[in-house]
């Protein structure tokens, strides 16, 4: 199975739309989130594949944020009701190619990941938050050999490094973290950005973000902060019925998004401090020069009285002010005329 960068080839910040089961387990509708994704400037549409009752017990609750959503209090229910059959997955790829977006997934259980793995031309798997302590999907991601993103949401520091330590074991080179915060919508003031850059330093990788927040304002942020992926759930309608609707962006503001995010993009430029070249027809007009304050005889000595420092720069620079200070004037210096020595 080919490998590829995770990251885009211009090297520029690669963004995922996260689709997910917000296609409410309607194929057409999975494939405008495709459109709109498209449409929007995302790099990647990410879905979810996955048997409800093969990674969801009976037992198993919903959390607060999807009770009150869906009005139920049973998650293996809730999914069942937003499941896709695997072969659509397969059309939703197809379409993907056809219309020039890449196409990606997470998997939840051991088939989901075979059927994935074999059947949908993967550049990379992703690792939900809630997998990241999944042992058996992480050795079957491992073994893959594809680059991974591994969200962190709900980890400590050593949840993230025993994760690592499994993938890597079974044949993982690529890894880029995603911090997260794993809450729908997330509270802005739990977010944490700042774990972001010290996770990648911590552990030598490359970082991003998987964002939960109301808005576009944090992913922004985790970009001029270094990330290099960003994810974000897309809907077509936050008040449609499903658990991760509200969280989610709109085409629209998914569009507006990626265009800040470029935006970012280019005004973090490089690390060297040197002038732009927008900036050099500009130097001479802004900066002062050493000139006569006022009328200046052939043989008189340069002083405060008589030089003064003024646009443009053309001259000798106002740097040179003390070097210039008490030696005579090789001419004669008209008012406002640049001081040559």
């Amino acid at each position: 199975m080919e490998t590829s960068d995770i990251n885009r080839n211009d090297d520029s910040v690669k963004i995922i739309a996260e689709a997910g089961i917000n296609h409410n387990g309607d194929l057409d509708l999975a494939m405008r989130l495709v459109d709109a994704a498209k449409a929007a400037g995302a790099d990647v549409v990410k879905f979810q594949t996955g048997n409800a009752s093969a990674s969801i017990t009976k037992y198993a609750n919903t959390a607060d944020y999807q009770k009150d959503s869906t009005g139920s209090d049973q998650q293996l229910a809730m999914i069942e009701q937003l499941e896709l059959p695997f072969a659509a997955y397969i059309d939703i790829k197809d379409y993907c190619d056809e219309v020039g977006i890449e196409f990606a997934t997470t998997f939840f259980d051991k088939d989901a990941a075979y059927f994935s793995l074999q059947n949908l031309d993967l550049r990379f798997c992703k690792v939900a938050s809630g997998e990241i302590t999944n042992r058996p999907l992480l050795e079957i991601i491992g073994s893959s050999h594809l680059p991974v993103i591994l969200s962190a949401g709900m980890c400590t520091l050593e949840e993230v490094e025993d994760a690592i330590a499994v993938l890597r074991e079974n044949g993982c080179g690529e890894i880029t973290i995603l911090h997260c915060t794993t809450e729908y919508p997330a509270p802005k003031d739990q977010i944490n950005l700042r774990a972001m850059p010290a996770m990648g330093e911590h552990f030598g990788l490359s970082f991003g973000y998987s964002d939960h927040t109301e808005g576009i304002e944090v992913p922004v942020a985790a970009v001029a902060m270094g990330a290099r992926v960003i994810e974000k759930h897309l809907t077509l309608d936050k008040t449609m019925d499903g658990p991760d609707h509200k969280a989610s962006l709109e085409p629209d503001e998914f569009a507006l998004m990626v265009e800040k995010i470029r935006n970012i993009e280019r005004a973090l430029g490089c690390a060297e401090k040197t002038p732009g070249d927008a900036e050099q027809k500009n130097r001479a007009i802004a900066r002062k020069s050493i000139v006569a304050k006022r009328d200046i005889k052939a043989g008189d000595l340069f002083s405060e009285d008589n030089i003064t420092v003024k646009r443009p720069g053309t001259g000798i620079s106002a740097m040179r002010w003390h070097e210039v200070l008490g030696t005579r004037a090789i001419k004669d210096f008209e008012q406002d005329e640049m001081i040559i020595l």
